[in-house]
């Protein structure tokens, strides 16, 4: 008669029932070795995928920093600043004044300079910027009189690098960039009855100008806007 599985474990027979331990014994142990292994692979599996993310991580990282560093490489230079009526009544070289009046009329206007700083104009100022045409001379006054800048140039003697080097020095506000025909010297910078007259945009005395007249107290209307008003053609 085949012994049951009961009598196997429990034999009679000491050395067989020592085989049977045995037997037990190794499937036991092959047993803990296979959840050993198991382990050991979902160990290795969570490890690589930590892995992974830890290098989309550090890769993602370095993009990033990368892209900040870029912008900050590669971003534009912000515009110069200029402190608001900052006249320091210093003489500049070069720079004429004048003795214009003020009054609003409807027409164009023979002003006594070229271009023009200051005297009669339209009761609507132009709105301040850069502008790649000529602008009309009355409005832009208006604007002189409210503290802005109006820098104009020869469109023949100031183009690619030398106009953009020139609209690197303008502040963000209160001043107007625009070619004018006629003009004497390759820049002209003009404020309410003060002009300068330059033959290079990298002259120094460009940021003095500024520095001195960039809404100036002096002038009629202080602190008027100069925005909201006229865009005329060629504003950028």
């Amino acid at each position: 008669m085949t012994p049951t599985s009961d009598q196997k474990r429990n034999s009679g027979n000491p050395a067989t029932q020592a085989k049977i331990d045995l037997t037990v014994k190794q499937q036991r142990e092959q047993k803990r070795q296979q959840k050993l292994a198991e382990y050991q692979k979902q160990l290795a599996k969570r490890r690589r995928g930590k892995l992974v993310w830890w290098t989309v991580g550090g890769v993602a990282a370095i993009a990033v920093v990368a892209v900040v560093v870029a912008s900050i490489v590669f971003a534009p230079e912000p515009p110069p600043e200029y402190t608001a009526g900052n006249s320091t009544g210093a003489e500049i070289e070069g720079v004429e004044t004048f003795e214009n009046e003020t009054d609003h009329v409807t027409g164009t206007v023979d002003y006594e300079q070229s271009p023009p700083a200051g005297g009669p104009h339209n009761a609507v100022w132009l709105n301040c910027g850069i502008y790649s045409e000529p602008v009309p001379n009355e409005n832009a006054v208006h604007s002189l009189e409210h503290g802005a800048i109006w820098v104009t140039y020869d469109a023949d003697a100031v183009a690619g690098d030398d106009l953009e080097a020139l609209k690197a020095q303008m502040p963000s506000s209160y001043v107007i960039l625009s070619p004018y025909e006629g003009l004497d010297s390759p820049v002209v910078l003009s404020g309410w009855n003060s002009q300068l007259k330059l033959d290079s945009v990298d002259d120094e005395r460009i940021g003095q100008f500024f520095t001195e007249f960039w809404r100036s107290q002096n002038v009629p209307e202080p602190g008027a806007a100069c925005t909201g008003a006229l865009d005329a053609p060629g504003k950028q």
